[in-house]
């Protein structure tokens, strides 16, 4: 039987003091049954803080993480990855900050407000398959289409070589529309959209609700999966929620992926 993969991307919102009835503590037992229920492979998380990751790997410790703030410390913003540790090993993994100086923590560039990065892994599964992911959340100003175009420019110019021959899965929050530069630089780039491959799609097509469980904003929450070596299976923008309270702002969005072409055992050398 072939293997699959289940990956989630989750802008899960950092635990702001200006939420209200939707603060981290009021949600947060949300937010880990969202993950049970669906119960992923990987994850790709945005906006999220170090004690809302630990908090998660304590109530699910099939999970394991790795991420580091977006000024190279825990005190604020991780791009977090979560595996399950019953089905992924991770091989290596890093981060990358996307400006001129991408090697230096913290730094910005291209007139961004806040640093922008990337954190990656590299796993493998029990059957031998190996992928990479790569995680980011583009900058989020009307005035930054620059600064995300040469993010996307960076990314596209790693990934390659960050996944060392093997496929490659990108999510994140890109603040970009389908059909808009950002989404076309991707796709020029060699990467696909894993909902448009999908032969069945389940939820709303939008995916920040601030909140109130309706489609207040455009789909800015992807899963990208290229250039070669998976097959999409479905898709779902997943909506849980308990008594209308949500996990986050935004919806998740969620893919099942299969592995193309040969298992590693019976590949020519």
């Amino acid at each position: 039987m072939s293997e699959t993969l289940r990956v989630m991307s989750f802008n899960v919102r950092f635990p702001s003091p200006d939420d209200g009835p939707n603060v981290w503590g009021a949600r947060r037992d949300t937010l880990v049954a969202a993950l049970r229920g669906r119960a992923p492979d990987v994850v790709g998380a945005q906006e999220i803080y170090y004690e809302q990751g630990t908090y998660v790997v304590e109530k699910l410790p099939e999970y394991a993480w790795f991420g580091v703030g977006r000024t190279g410390t825990q005190r604020d913003e991780h791009m977090g990855i979560f595996y399950r540790r019953d089905r992924l090993k991770l091989k290596e993994h890093g981060h990358f900050w996307l400006s001129e100086t991408p090697e230096l923590p913290g730094s910005r560039s291209w007139g961004m407000d806040l640093p922008r990065m990337v954190t990656w892994g590299r796993f493998e599964t029990p059957g031998g398959r190996r992928f990479a992911l790569l995680n980011t959340h583009l900058a989020h100003r009307p005035e930054d289409e620059a600064a995300r175009l040469n993010g996307v420019a960076l990314i596209a110019e790693r990934f390659r070589r960050l996944a060392d021959g093997a496929p490659v899965l990108m999510t994140g929050d890109f603040n970009d529309v389908p059909g808009g530069r950002v989404y076309e630089a991707f796709r020029a780039a060699g990467l696909c959209d894993a909902r448009t491959l999908a032969p069945a799609v389940e939820g709303p097509e939008g995916t920040f609700h601030g909140f109130s469980g309706l489609e207040i904003g455009p789909r800015i929450d992807w899963i990208l999966c290229g250039p070669e070596g998976w097959s999409v299976r479905r898709f779902e923008t997943v909506t849980f929620h308990e008594e209308g309270r949500y996990p986050s702002d935004h919806f998740p969005v969620l893919a099942d992926l299969g592995f193309e072409g040969p298992p590693p055992s019976v590949r020519a050398p």
